[in-house]
C-alpha cells in the first residue's frame, strides 16, 4: 500500500443517495457506534455505513479490556488514581514508543466513557479493577473487563444506536462497502462512495466523514507487506482487510507506527495453513503457572528466561527469534509431575495429545530424534539440555531462572511447537490530536475523520502491549468525535 496524490472525483456517475448528512461514519464497531451515537444525540443527521451484516465490528472476537484512571469504577472501591499516572504507565510499558499526544486525549477522557459504559448496562468482573492480566502491569488497579469480552461492550452500545436508528437520527446501512471518497478539486472529501449487498454502488455526501472501519489483521498480504512478517493467526476480525487505510491514502494521508510492531507469545495453532486458527492455549505466563520446561529457538536454544514475570520482554524476546516460533521442550518426568501445561486439560489429555501425534506436539526417545521431528538443531538442543540441568543441580542456572524443580533427564522427550502471532494492526492513518486525519506535511486532510484501529493500535499502546489500550481508546475517540470534535450543522 503506497500513497498517491489525492484525486477529485466530482463528477461521479450515480446519483447521491437522499440528501445530504451532517456525519458520515464507516464502520460500526468500537469508534464508529461511539461516534455515531453521540453525533446524533448532537441533533447531526447520520449515515452509519458497514460492510458486515451486524454491528460490532472486533467486538465480536475481543477480549474487551478496557483501562481508565478515575472511574466510577475505582472511586466505588476507595481506588486512588489519576490521568497523570495512567499516562505515565502507558510511556512506560510502550517504552516511549506511543504517540504521546494520542495517548493523553485518551487517558484524561477514559472514565468518562468507562463510566458511560456502566451507565448503559456494561457489568465489570466483580474482582476488577486490576493490575494486569496477560500483559505488563500497571502500577494501580485499573483494568478490567467483564463476562463474555467485547460481546458485553457491544451489548451496552447496539441498543442505544438502534434507539437513534428507530428513531430517525442515525441511516444505518448494513452490508454496505466503501470503495472510494469523494473529493472535491480543493482536495476537501465531501461524501463516500458504498457498494451494497446487491452491487449496486451509491454516492452518499456529508458535510464530515469519519474512518472507522478497523484495520488490515486479517487481510494476510497486506498485514504482510506492512508489518514484515506473515499473518499466522485466524483470531482477527474478518472484515479488519484494510479498507479505512485505503480510503485515507487515496485522499492524500499517511501511514505511521512502522516502528511498532509486537507479538503475543505464542499460540498453539491448529493447521500449517496460515493464517490458522487456535482452539488451545498453553499456560506461560509465571504468574499463573511457574514453568517447569525450557523454551527453545531453532538453534534448540533457550532464548529468555522462561520464569521472566516481564511479559513485554518474553514477547520481545520471541519476536528476535526466526519466524517468531519457538518449542517447549521437557521429558516424562516433567510431563507427570508439573501441573497440566495446557490451559483446561488434564496431564492425561496432555499425554493423550502426543500420542495421538497432534499437530505441534512431539514425542521422541531421545533428545536429538526430538530435534531431528522438531526441524531444530540436535546438537544446540542437546547443549541446551545439558546446561540447563546443570542450573537445576547447582542452582545457578545460566539465565537467571529461579524455578527449577527437575531437569531434564530421561525420556521420553516431549516438544510444543508455539508460534507467536499478531492479532491487532499496529500501522494506521496518520491523525492530529483533534482526530483528523493528517497529510505528511501535518496539513489536515479537511473533513476527514479516523478513530480506532484504522490509525494503528500502537498509537496508543506502542510497541507493546499496554492492558485496554486499543479498546478504550477506540470507544474513547469515538465518543469525543461524536461529542464534539466534528462540526455539526456547520456548512463548509
Amino acid at each position: 500500500m503506497t500513497n498517491s496524490d489525492a484525486v477529485p472525483n466530482t463528477d461521479l456517475a450515480m446519483p447521491a443517495d437522499a440528501h445530504g448528512w451532517d456525519v458520515i461514519v464507516v464502520g460500526a464497531g468500537s469508534a464508529g457506534m461511539p461516534a455515531a451515537l453521540f453525533a446524533a444525540r448532537r441533533g447531526a443527521r447520520v449515515l452509519l455505513v458497514d460492510a458486515a451484516a451486524e454491528m460490532g465490528g472486533t467486538m465480536w472476537v475481543s477480549t474487551g479490556q478496557l483501562s481508565a484512571a478515575g472511574s466510577r469504577l475505582q472511586k466505588d472501591k476507595g481506588i486512588i488514581d489519576s490521568p497523570d499516572q495512567h499516562y505515565e504507565d502507558v510511556m512506560r510499558i510502550s517504552r516511549g514508543t506511543a504517540n504521546p499526544e494520542l495517548v493523553r486525549l485518551a487517558v484524561d477522557n477514559a472514565a468518562d466513557t468507562l463510566d458511560w459504559l456502566m451507565e448503559s448496562g456494561f457489568t465489570p468482573e466483580p474482582h476488577h479493577p486490576i493490575t494486569g492480566w496477560g500483559h505488563e502491569h500497571y502500577s494501580v488497579a485499573r483494568y478490567c473487563w467483564a463476562a463474555g469480552g467485547g460481546l458485553a461492550i457491544k451489548d451496552a452500545i447496539v441498543p442505544q444506536v438502534m434507539a437513534q436508528v428507530e428513531a430517525g437520527r442515525i441511516d444505518l446501512r448494513l452490508r454496505h462497502s466503501v470503495s472510494e471518497l469523494i473529493l472535491d478539486h480543493a482536495g476537501a472529501v465531501t461524501g463516500i462512495v458504498a457498494e451494497d449487498a446487491d452491487g449496486v454502488r451509491h454516492a452518499f455526501r456529508g458535510e464530515s466523514v469519519i474512518l472507522a472501519a478497523g484495520g488490515y489483521a486479517a487481510n494476510p498480504a497486506l498485514f504482510e507487506e506492512l508489518n514484515g512478517h506473515p499473518q499466522y493467526s485466524a483470531m482477527p476480525y474478518p472484515f479488519s482487510q484494510g479498507i479505512g487505510l485505503r480510503l485515507g491514502q487515496q485522499a492524500g494521508g499517511y501511514l505511521r507506527g512502522k516502528g511498532n510492531f509486537f507479538i503475543g507469545f505464542g499460540m498453539i495453532l491448529d493447521s500449517e495453513d496460515f493464517p490458522a486458527p487456535m482452539s488451545i492455549r498453553a499456560e506461560t505466563f509465571p504468574d499463573r503457572r511457574q514453568p517447569w520446561e525450557i523454551y527453545v529457538n531453532i538453534f534448540g536454544q533457550r532464548f529468555v528466561r522462561e520464569d521472566m514475570p516481564s511479559v513485554d520482554a518474553r514477547e520481545q524476546a520471541l519476536l528476535a527469534q526466526a519466524d517468531c516460533r519457538y518449542w517447549i521442550v521437557f521429558d516424562e518426568a516433567i510431563l507427570t509431575a508439573a501441573p497440566p501445561l495446557i490451559v483446561g486439560w488434564t496431564t492425561d489429555q496432555v499425554r493423550a495429545a502426543f500420542a495421538a501425534k497432534r499437530l505441534n506436539f512431539l514425542k521422541a526417545d531421545t533428545p536429538e530424534d526430538l530435534a531431528r521431528d522438531a526441524g531444530i538443531d540436535a546438537a544446540g538442543l542437546a547443549r541446551t539440555i545439558t546446561g540447563f540441568n546443570y542450573g537445576v543441580e547447582t542452582r545457578h542456572d545460566f539465565l537467571g531462572r529461579c524455578h527449577l524443580p527437575m531437569p531434564i533427564a530421561k525420556g521420553p522427550f516431549y516438544a510444543i511447537r508455539m508460534q507467536g502471532a499478531s492479532i491487532s494492526s499496529s500501522i494506521g492513518l496518520a491523525v492530529n490530536g483533534q482526530l483528523q486525519v493528517i497529510r505528511e506535511d501535518g496539513s489536515v486532510i479537511p473533513n476527514l475523520y479516523a478513530a480506532g484501529e484504522v490509525i494503528g493500535s500502537s498509537q496508543t499502546s506502542g510497541a507493546a502491549a499496554c492492558g485496554g489500550m486499543l479498546a478504550t481508546p477506540a470507544l474513547t475517540f469515538g465518543r469525543l468525535l461524536g461529542a464534539l470534535m466534528v462540526p455539526v450543522g456547520v456548512r463548509r
